[in-house]
This record gives structure tokens, sequence and C-alpha cells, in this order.
């Protein structure tokens, strides 16, 4: 199954002086926090069930502005699940893509530090910024 729309936000880059900062996960959000306490897990982590949820955005860059910074793929692999993600340039468009697989229906508590880090890198990527800076500007 799968979606497709478009939609237009007016502002959504931040400035820092000359610089624009455009979060490529436009949507939706892959982490959780369901782990993040300070009592320790007892059972394992139970799953609904194995599933792929794959997120493309094209982003078009505003006129007169050229990239200067994208933020690094992302690449984990666990017997648990995958995550993958990727933003590329090409012309005046952000292309941004990921791909969040849960494998097992079942994370036994021997493996629940793996999945924090696992969905620790996944906020992490969600919050990485591009930086686009005027065009023929240096930096």
């Amino acid at each position: 199954m799968g979606f497709k729309y478009t939609f237009q936000s007016d502002n959504y880059a931040r400035t820092a002086g000359n610089l624009l900062l455009v979060r490529p996960r436009v949507l939706g959000s892959k982490s959780s926090g369901v782990l993040e306490t300070k009592e320790a897990r007892e059972f394992p982590l139970e799953f609904r069930g194995p599933s792929r949820d794959t997120d493309t955005f094209d982003i078009a860059l505003p006129p007169g502005y050229e990239v200067d910074e994208l933020p690094p793929p992302m690449d984990a692999e666990y017997s648990f699940g995958r995550y993958h993600s990727k933003t590329e340039a090409s012309g005046q468009t952000l292309h941004y893509t990921r791909s969040v697989e849960i494998r097992e229906l079942s994370v036994p508590v021997s493996k629940i530090n793996k999945l924090k880090a696992f969905y620790r890198m996944i906020a992490t990527d969600e919050r990485n910024t591009a930086v686009l800076k005027p065009a023929g500007a240096g930096r």
C-alpha cells in the first residue's frame, strides 16, 4: 500500500545568518522512546508483526539557494530490524529516502540495548538538517 501526495509549506526552513537549515525528514517519526526508562526491562519487547515502511521526500530548493551540506546517510542492521536513510541533491531538489524494517516479532531482553541504540540512531537522523547557502556564495 502506498500514498503519494504533494503539499507546500511556506517558511519551512530555519535561518542561521545567510544560511537556511532544512530538515529532509518532512513528516512522520520512526523513532520510539518506549525503552527510555530508568527501570531495567524484565520482558521482551513485542511488535505487532514484521513491517517495512519507506518514505521518499522531494524538497524544492528556494530560488537563489544551493546545497552547502547534506546530512550523512544512516545505516543500521540488526537481526530484529534495519534502517537506512539518504539525502541527495539534484539540481534544485533535495531527495530524501528512508526505510525502516522490523523483522522479528519479539526482541529479547538481551538485545534491548541494541534496540535502544537503533531507535536513538533513527531519532538522530530525523533531526538532521541540510544546509543551504545563497547561490554562488562561499562559506
